[in-house]
């Protein structure tokens, strides 16, 4: 039987499916862990009265049992900023690595930047105490869906929302969003009244502050025929400005087969992948 191009994209993404579902199941095998949930993570508590702010920006973090030197993934849910909550993968579960999820504010409750600003309070908890959960600070790795992977982005890039901690954006590991933004965010234009077909590239975009000193990036998406809007071309369009702008680390995944929703899944064990390359390469 001749194959055409989409059953063979069918038979790709079939075959790597099975081979996530393995990877995780294989390193899964025998971890142990604890898990600390609901942590308050902007540094003075006593002095933010918003009841929002309290009950929204809030983490969980799950990490290995005794075991120490492990990296840490700081992952933003997705939901395009008006929903979803914290979350902890299960494939990213019992992998050798601690994974904080990040609860934050949500639109139109919140406007920008108050929802990036919040993804820098927890990636900044995050460098502070992963150490007294036995993690190691310089193995801090930013990641999340759709809009997670915006809000990752836009923390990384824009080095003004971390420098507010002291913390330089450059001492994150790694940068691995899945299907991000690299546009202004549909929900940040919304609130400008500006449609989410009209694209825009201003100070909310990833795009807008390129730059050669940048962690290392891995950009993942699905397939770009089966993408939300032209959130690959937005990607491949990242990919080639950091370039351009001298940046030796950005390499951009497209998942072929897979939808925005269901990329998640085979991008998970390209996440771990990295993690644990990257980790390699600065404990060396």
């Amino acid at each position: 039987m001749k194959l055409t191009s989409t059953t063979k994209a069918g038979y790709r993404s079939t075959l790597l499916l099975l081979l996530s579902f393995l990877f995780i199941g294989l390193n899964s095998f025998g971890q142990q862990a604890e898990r600390k949930n609901n942590i308050f993570y902007y540094p003075d508590s006593t002095s933010i009265k918003d009841a929002y702010i309290k009950s929204q920006c809030r983490l969980d973090i799950y990490y290995p049992k005794n075991v120490k030197n492990f990296a840490t993934i700081v992952w933003f849910h997705g939901g395009g900023i008006t929903g979803g909550s914290k979350e902890i993968p299960k494939a990213l579960m019992d992998q050798g690595v601690a994974v904080i999820g990040v609860g934050y504010r949500l639109s139109p409750k919140a406007k920008a930047p108050a929802y990036i600003e919040d993804a820098a309070a927890a990636i900044a908890w995050a460098f502070k105490h992963v150490a007294e959960f036995g993690g190691n600070n310089k193995l801090i790795f930013v990641s999340g869906h759709s809009a997670g992977g915006y809000l990752g982005t836009m923390v990384a890039l824009d080095k003004q929302y971390l420098a507010k901690y002291n913390i330089n954006a450059n001492d994150i590991a790694g940068l691995i969003p899945f299907s991000g933004q690299a546009i202004t965010h549909f929900t940040v234009r919304q609130e400008m009244g500006i449609k989410d077909t009209q694209p825009t590239i201003d100070k909310y975009a990833p795009l807008y502050h390129v730059r050669a000193d940048a962690p290392p990036m891995l950009l993942i998406t699905g397939d770009r025929e089966q993408e939300l809007l032209g959130r690959y071309e937005e990607n491949a369009y990242l990919n080639r400005m950091m370039k351009l702008a001298g940046h030796k680390s950005t390499r951009l995944y497209e998942l072929q087969g897979f939808d925005h929703g269901g990329m998640a899944v085979p991008a998970f064990p390209l996440l771990l992948k990295e993690v644990s390359v990257l980790k390699k390469a600065i404990l060396k």
